[in-house]
């Protein structure tokens, strides 16, 4: 059995071993791999690995010998599940293994805004401290979360792990999700969007992207936070509508913003986010503590150890098999 990984990098940068996808068939790994390379590397292939390489129902009716694609991600909005489907190719994915890691991410740009860690870290480094006239100073006012309103917009895995960390700052937690009618928590009140959006104080987006969902917080659903709330978004980029979201920072619409996600990753240069005020940017990397990216390399190989041994684990599509 041929085996490909297109883009591998990210998962395992040289801190991680393939050796449990080798066992199982004649592995071949690509960094990374140009969507026009797609075709070349992948032919022959059985099984396929993608992380962020596309593969569409056009790239799809060129692989003939396809029969398995894992991807490397809990979203694999990447692959045209359904073209795949009709092709009778399963498309597993790996649904659990950064909650802990995406959970931990969100709250980090949490406590940056409302302490300003970042900030005074780096005046701190340029010499200001060691020259001020007292012992401590402040720029901002620092924030404390006991008693403060955390909204989660989407409450899954991922979103119930956010509220468990809200309720240990001693925050009241509410949840707005489409699919969840109870918590699971009488703590946690489940709420509609626009009121979660007015009574919350941090807002933390952690739903999947679909049509319904991209630029959920465009400029009338950001116009209904608090003017000293903070939007927080470790989950897809296209959730934001990045000028709406600039527009209502420089504005002071709304006080700050932390994101891991951009609408197109890396970012061109001229992304209204990487100028905007009290903007914190990070790198996509919500995913990528070791501990996350062995799990996750852990789970993908045994998807393909199960597709082996003629049974399937989280397949994402409609497939007979």
């Amino acid at each position: 059995m041929k085996i490909v990984v297109l883009d591998g990098h990210t998962l395992n940068p040289g801190d991680l071993s393939w050796e449990g996808l080798e066992a199982l068939g004649d592995t071949t790994v690509y960094d990374r791999t140009p969507e026009d390379h797609i075709v070349r590397r992948a032919s022959g292939a059985q099984v396929v690995l993608v992380n962020k390489a596309p593969l569409s129902r056009e790239t799809l009716a060129q692989l003939p010998d396809l029969q398995f694609i894992g991807v490397l991600a809990t979203g694999y909005n990447i692959v045209d599940i359904e073209a795949a489907a009709e092709r009778g190719i399963p498309v597993c994915n790996v649904p659990t293994y950064g909650t802990q890691s995406v959970a931990q991410m969100a709250f980090a740009h949490i406590l940056n805004l409302t302490q300003h860690v970042a900030h005074h870290s780096e005046t701190v480094k340029a010499g200001r401290w060691a020259q001020a006239d007292d012992w401590c100073y402040w720029d901002y006012a620092l924030i404390e979360l006991m008693d403060l309103t955390l909204g989660i917009v989407g409450f899954g895995r991922i979103g119930h792990q956010v509220g468990v960390l809200g309720k240990a700052f001693g925050m009241r937690v509410i949840a707005h999700d489409v699919h969840v009618a109870d918590s699971g928590d009488p703590e946690i009140a489940m709420l509609d969007l626009d009121t979660l959006l007015r009574e919350s104080d941090v807002v933390t987006l952690h739903c999947p992207l679909t049509p319904e969902t991209e630029n959920l917080m465009n400029v009338e659903r950001i116009a209904q936070m608090k003017r000293s709330a903070f939007l927080i978004n470790s989950a897809r980029g296209p959730l934001v509508d990045q000028k709406a979201l600039a527009d209502a920072l420089n504005s002071d619409r709304i006080a700050g913003a932390g994101l891991d996600v951009l609408q197109s990753e890396p970012p061109s240069p001229d992304n209204p986010l990487l100028t905007a005020k009290n903007c914190y940017i990070t790198p996509h990397i919500a995913w990528a503590t070791a501990s996350a990216r062995r799990r996750l390399m852990g789970t993908a190989i045994e998807n393909v150890r199960a597709y082996t041994e003629g049974r399937l684990q989280n397949v994402v599509n409609d497939v007979t098999f």
